[in-house]
């Protein structure tokens, strides 16, 4: 089924489902989340659940936006367009590539140090180039070719939490000495250190976390540009975003309890402790943890440049279709053939630029992600708000006021990462956004 984009509509619902949550569990949570839960002791809790209702009212909103458009558009700018004008519309594409161009340079350098330490030897430039390719060719040859991939490598993600979960509370359950079950010595839960509070560091520290964790939640609105070349959009979106809240704090939520309630607090708190996921494994004699462990690591930065390359290529599509451009063309498959081609060329020099100047470059990439996913779920929550104001029936008062009370606090939070981030990052950033509002060009009609 093609529509007046060009493009295919060929994504099901239950490849929404797996993009979406897919997006949002990234290498962090299998890394460990040491940061965040050093930063914030066992009430990063409260900081996953909360981050989650944010993310809900974000793509509830993308939901009802779908539903009410009749005719949907390649891009962010698609979903938005209707509600908050063309020219913010343009700016919204254009921070959003932006804003996975950077995923895909940081992701890329972290899944080639991770393979080289998979396979040591091999020059780092090597895994890079395979990367590429490989990311590139999934995404050249269809959107389902990209869909089918994504959902497997979601689903690997899923699987393997939920092997965590059972395990964990196996563990939980052998550990209870009122139930009659005796622990062996390796798999007794370590008693060596506990948090020493709720909230070690106040307020702040969950603050903090919270800010985090809200932005380890971006890629899950990726959903949203995968509207053109979705089957039924109104009903596949909307299904795949009711899911979301609880799928996304079950997966996180539960294993960060586990770990705090099974690892000491010295080893739950430190970022460069061994996975607790590899040590929880090996607890109940599952051979070689932590290579397996690596192994799904890669899988998840790799699901991360797939769809990177996926985003920035349909963003870039969005602002150049209809114009005589060569980057607009579409192949007999209907892809964005040298959209691809022109998002992966982007994503190489930065690869060869992070080769030059270090892991410093790639680390100053990835920091400004917070700025612009911040400016994308901003201008999200602006269009869905004028939507429920406009049209009074689409939603109840309490769903306007939750969106205006999030639409507030991810506002008083981008102000925060400017005052706090690094003077460079904010800069930068803001080249970022003057360049994508003021190479607006109104369309001769």
């Amino acid at each position: 089924m093609e529509n007046s984009t060009g493009l295919k509509s060929s994504l099901k619902t239950r490849h929404i489902v797996m993009l979406s949550l897919g997006g949002a569990i990234g290498s962090g949570l299998f890394l460990g989340s040491g940061k965040v839960i050093a930063q914030a002791g066992p009430s990063v809790l409260l900081s996953y659940i909360l981050a989650g209702l944010t993310l809900y009212v974000v793509m509830y909103g993308v939901g009802k936006m779908v539903i009410h458009q009749d005719e949907h558009k390649a891009g962010m700018a698609g979903v938005v367009a209707p509600f908050i004008g063309d020219h913010w519309a343009h700016f919204a594409d254009w921070v959003y590539w932006a804003t996975w161009m950077a995923v895909l340079i940081a992701e890329e350098a972290g899944v080639s140090t991770l393979l080289a330490m998979l396979i040591p030897g091999v020059p780092l430039w090597v895994f890079a180039l395979i990367v590429v390719v490989l990311g590139t060719a999934i995404n050249l040859w269809s959107v389902r070719a990209f869909a089918e991939t994504e959902y497997w490598l979601a689903f690997i993600k899923v699987a393997v939490i939920l092997i965590l979960i059972a395990l964990g509370i196996y563990l939980l359950v052998i550990n209870d000495a009122h139930l009659g079950f005796v622990a062996d010595t390796a798999q007794k839960v370590s008693t060596k250190s506990t948090a020493p509070s709720f909230a070690p560091n106040g307020f702040s520290g969950f603050l903090t976390s919270l800010l985090v964790v809200i932005f380890s939640f971006g890629g899950s609105e990726l959903a949203a540009i995968t509207v053109a070349e979705t089957e039924n959009p109104k009903v596949a979106i909307p299904r795949a975003i009711r899911g979301v809240l609880i799928r996304i704090i079950s997966f996180y939520v539960i294993p960060i309890f586990l770990f705090l309630h099974l690892l000491p607090w010295s080893e739950v708190s430190n970022p460069d402790a061994a996975s607790p996921f590899a040590t929880i494994f090996a607890r109940v004699g599952i051979p070689h943890a932590d290579k397996i462990v690596l192994v799904i690591i890669v899988i998840a930065i790799f699901s991360a440049v797939n769809s990177a390359i996926y985003a920035t290529s349909r963003s870039l599509y969005s602002r150049i279709q209809g114009s005589n451009s060569y980057v607009g063309k579409l192949s007999k498959n209907q892809v964005p053939t040298n959209a691809i081609l022109v998002s992966s060329f982007v994503l190489f020099i930065g690869v060869l630029l992070s080769a030059i100047l270090g892991d410093g470059f790639w680390q100053f990439v990835a920091g400004s992600i917070s700025f612009t996913i911040s400016i994308v779920w901003i201008l999200l929550l602006v269009a869905a708000l004028v939507l429920y104001f406009k049209h009074k029936e689409v939603t109840n008062w309490f769903v306007k006021l939750a969106t205006l009370v999030v639409l507030i606090a991810l506002t008083i939070i981008f102000i925060m990462q400017i005052v706090t981030n690094p003077w460079t990052l904010s800069v930068f950033a803001l080249v970022i956004c003057l360049l994508s509002y003021f190479t607006y060009r109104k369309k001769k009609a």
